[in-house]
């Protein structure tokens, strides 16, 4: 292992947790054949609202973010709109998802390598982040490996704007390498977790070059993998 100082930021939801494992919680209200479908219409409508008030010149932090993109999948798939009551278990839910298979797999090879150093880079405010990793049912054992949590809730703007990633260096203490683990297409030296197995099919890169990652791996074990590699 050479002595640069390496770091790895995770995104947190999607990569790490699963925001489909909200759909348990969802089935209560809604039934079994609507939940997985809603489950991954909230997690469009959060991903797509980030980007559009990011646009905009705008701010509201993710937890509203998350609230009013529930809300409009709920009311596209023509459902009952919910009550406040279970708006309000939802919401509180998502700071108590499941960790993809893989995962831990993947922070065990990191407890290993210490010289890794770990931290959780994600659009959640500090005190969400904090409690989705103390929550989740898989996660929270792996919480003292993780050197810090970085959110970009104090910059008013989403990933992937590119001050995002900038704070991270900063908030990392500018590291020799840093890569980004993330389900996401996103900046820096990314590792792409490709769980879909499509291959890296996003073509912004031919329009505007250089947005490709640095390697598309089948899920984050395999994205650990590939940093302690290039970190030799």
């Amino acid at each position: 292992m050479s002595s640069a100082r390496v770091v790895i930021g995770f995104d947190l939801y999607g990569t790490l947790l699963s925001t489909d494992s909200i759909s348990k919680e969802l089935a209560k209200i809604f039934g079994d054949d609507k939940a997985e479908p809603l489950a991954t219409l909230w997690r469009r409508y959060q991903l797509e609202y980030t980007w559009r008030i990011s646009l905009m010149g705008e701010y509201r932090d993710f937890i509203k973010i998350t609230r009013a993109a529930l809300n409009h999948a709920v009311a596209e798939s023509n459902l009952p709109a919910l009550s406040s009551q279970d708006e309000e278990n939802l919401i509180n839910s998502y700071d108590a998802l499941h960790a993809f298979p893989e995962v831990s797999r993947a922070l065990k090879t990191l407890q290993d390598n210490p010289t890794i150093e770990a931290y959780i880079f994600s659009n959640g405010t500090i005190k969400s982040i904090g409690a989705s990793v103390e929550n989740s049912p898989d996660l929270h054992q792996y919480q003292d490996l993780f050197k810090g949590l970085v959110s970009v809730d104090g910059l008013g703007v989403f990933k992937p704007a590119k001050a995002t990633y900038d704070h991270l260096v900063e908030a990392t203490g500018k590291p020799d390498r840093v890569f980004v683990v993330s389900a996401n297409p996103l900046m820096l030296s990314s590792i792409w977790v490709d769980r879909s197995g499509k291959g890296w099919v996003d073509r912004l890169g031919n329009v505007i070059g250089g947005i490709e990652p640095t390697a598309v791996v089948a899920g984050v074990d395999e994205a650990v993998q590939e940093v302690i590699k290039r970190a030799v």
